[in-house]
């Protein structure tokens, strides 16, 4: 039975045998019970319909949302721990098949075992930053290492660190709406990196996101890798528009998207980027940020940009972007690798041994990066409104990595305009974004979106409508 999109089971039950809640203490599966009821109920259910939506070709939203208006969750407190009861759940998250019993043909669901374990990864996310992270008050959130702690023990919850096994851990960047050459080149990447034994983490979405992991998983195949890992980091404002893919294990909820960027980086002991559109701007001004940043000086991350040859003049259009805003020193910071996965897979293999020496002389962790020094500005969370847009001056009469910083919550409020709900209607209510800035920058961030844009880098279905207007007045 092939069922549509829009079909949708009315009733299901999930029990968490096999995940991350299955074993409870009878204080847990109250609290659990008490938080998905009273505090998180309106974003688990949001993040819940991404992670069963998997597979959708469309990042609007509301319209995803609007589809799925009525289904709803509720956790259910068993005499053994808890079960999740899903109502008008979306059909493709289900296998079904017929089943005949005393002569009638009955239809059967079972979920996808994938989706299954996603959608407990989100309750369990939700619920420890709520209860954990954001109300005891363990973490100060108003200073660096607070944030940090913060950041660990999130992964350390969700099992996500390896001390034994598996080191090699890359970061994959990229768009999510990309063409299907593109998305090939990215699984050779994947594929040659999984061939040398690394795993990858990426943003968990479609496209260059999902495109390394399918790789990498047959790379590991090829070398007989039981364990392989193919990490996915998301946030609650963007996993909606980018929904897990079906490769993502496991998968790992921040509260936030500067949190979610830090896990990369700690996580992460180089990083992969492939094209993009604002997103992926946002991220590249990010780790050229920390890496400018001058106690980073001399720390080994390895930063690779790549793609297939007729994507040369994306990357010379990322140069001078970066060259002409950041400086020419900071586009020194990465390498440009051109049609050539297999020389990617080995340029970064190489510069994760220099890591691991590097670590291992300053005794730093493999499996977290403490030394790696990330300023306040970048791990506070930046809520893109009008208002704490407008305040933003983008100027380049201080440090370097103040400046990365500026434009990474630029990038950052884009994306907000283009996919985040919350964002989509502040445009549509207020308008743009105005972004205020001294000319020369304010030019090359609009020469470099509207280059996103004409490539249709920005959104992946419709037709795009800027979110921003440039304001030269600094």
């Amino acid at each position: 039975m092939v069922m549509k999109m829009h079909e949708t089971v009315d009733t299901f039950r999930l029990t968490p045998e096999g995940t991350c809640l299955e074993t409870l203490s009878p204080s847990e599966i109250i609290g659990l019970f008490q938080e998905s009821r009273d505090n998180i109920h309106p974003l688990f259910r949001r993040c819940a319909l991404a992670v069963l939506n998997c597979g959708s070709e469309t990042d609007d939203v509301r319209a995803i949302l609007e589809q799925y208006r009525d289904f709803d969750l509720q956790v259910i407190r068993t005499a053994g721990g808890i079960e999740l009861e899903l109502r008008h759940a979306p059909a493709s998250a289900f296998v079904t098949y017929e089943s005949d019993e005393n002569g009638d043909v009955t239809v059967k669901h079972k979920m996808i075992e994938g989706i299954r374990q996603h959608i407990f990864a989100v309750l369990r996310d939700l619920v420890f930053i709520k209860s954990e992270i954001e109300r005891t008050g363990k973490f100060d959130l108003k200073t660096s290492k607070g944030i940090t702690d913060s950041v660990f023990l999130i992964l350390r919850n969700a099992d996500i660190f390896e001390k034994r096994g598996h080191h090699k851990i890359v970061a994959c960047w990229g768009g999510h709406a990309i063409s299907k050459e593109e998305y090939d080149y990215t699984a050779e990447v994947g594929n040659q990196c999984g061939l040398r034994m690394m795993d990858i983490i990426t943003g968990c979405g479609p496209g260059a996101m999902r495109g390394p992991m399918e790789g990498a998983n047959i790379g590991h195949a090829k070398q007989r890798i039981k364990n392989g890992r193919y990490i996915g980091i998301s946030e609650p404002g963007i996993i909606a528009s980018e929904p897990p893919n079906p490769i993502v294990d496991p998968l790992v909820i921040m509260p936030d998207i500067e949190k979610r960027l830090e896990a990369f980086v700690r996580l992460g002991q180089g990083i992969v980027m492939f094209p993009g559109g604002a997103g992926t701007a946002e991220e590249l001004t990010y780790i050229l940020g920390i890496l400018s940043h001058p106690e980073n000086r001399d720390i080994p991350f390895p930063l690779i940009l790549t793609g297939s040859r007729s994507k040369r003049g994306y990357f010379d259009m990322v140069r001078r972007f970066v060259e002409n805003s950041l400086g020419e020193a900071v586009a020194q910071r990465y390498e440009v690798i051109l049609d050539d996965p297999e020389k990617v897979a080995k340029a970064m293999n190489q510069g994760l041994l220099e890591v691991k020496r590097y670590r291992e002389e300053t005794s730093d962790s493999y499996y977290f990066n403490r030394n790696l020094h990330i300023p306040f500005i970048f791990q506070e969370p930046f809520l893109p409104t009008h208002e704490n847009v407008g305040r933003l001056e983008v100027k380049s009469d201080g440090a370097t990595y103040g400046l990365a910083a500026s434009l990474r919550r630029v990038f950052s409020a884009i994306v907000a305009g283009n996919v985040k709900p919350e964002g989509i209607k502040a445009v549509e209510d207020q308008g743009p974004f105005a972004i205020h800035g001294e000319e020369a920058i304010m030019g090359e961030i609009e020469a470099l979106l509207t280059a996103f844009a004409d490539q249709r880098r920005m959104r992946r279905v419709g037709q795009y409508k800027p979110c921003y207007k440039a304001v030269c007045d600094l």
